[in-house]
């Protein structure tokens, strides 16, 4: 639970910096993303979770 806190909290810090620091690329962003079709962002997603998932266990088996 503990990783788990701590990885959350990492990427809404990492998400806060982005809004806060890029407004205007965050609502071009989100407009770009509006219009994607579902299956694209079904794919991006599953695949930024994976690539997440990789790097946590990198991250806890090997240092």
């Amino acid at each position: 639970m503990e990783l788990f806190l701590t990885a959350l909290g990492l990427a809404i810090i990492i998400e806060g910096f982005f809004y806060g620091g890029f407004p205007a690329i965050a609502k071009q962003l989100a407009a770009m993303v509006s219009q994607m079709p579902d299956e694209a962002l079904r794919s991006g997603g599953l695949a930024a979770g994976l690539l997440g998932l990789i790097l946590v266990w990198i991250g806890q088996s090997v240092f």
